[in-house]
């Protein structure tokens, strides 16, 4: 479990760096980083945890989806915010679900507009 919070931690980080930056590699990284910290926080093992994680896979994607033309890391913010949602509605954890719900609609209104324009 510190291996897979570490790697949580390193995903924000890099995440945070990614977001000053003009490119999509440490955001990249990031996304990488997330996805190697959920193999062992699982949904299973700790739900909250979990689902903290999910949520800022999907913060990270949608970072990333927003410098890309395709809908690909749009569409996958999506569904880590909805798998997200899944254990935050389940705890009642109601500031975690405002905050993903938040993020996820964002994802959906800029999914809306780019599906829209292709």
């Amino acid at each position: 479990m510190d291996w897979a919070t570490t790697q949580n931690n390193l995903a924000t980080a890099l995440s945070s760096l990614g977001e000053r930056e003009s490119g999509t590699a440490r955001l990249e990284e990031a996304v990488t980083a997330y996805r190697e910290a959920l193999k062992e926080r699982t949904r299973e093992r700790v739900p909250l945890a979990w689902a903290m994680t999910q949520n800022n896979l999907g913060n990270a994607l949608l970072s990333l989806g927003e410098r890309e033309s395709g809908v690909a890391s749009l569409e996958e913010a999506v569904a880590a915010y909805n798998a997200a949602l899944t254990i935050f509605v389940q705890a009642g954890a109601d500031y975690y679900n405002r905050i993903c719900r938040t993020n996820r609609n964002r994802v959906l209104v800029q999914l809306t507009q780019r599906k829209g324009h292709t």
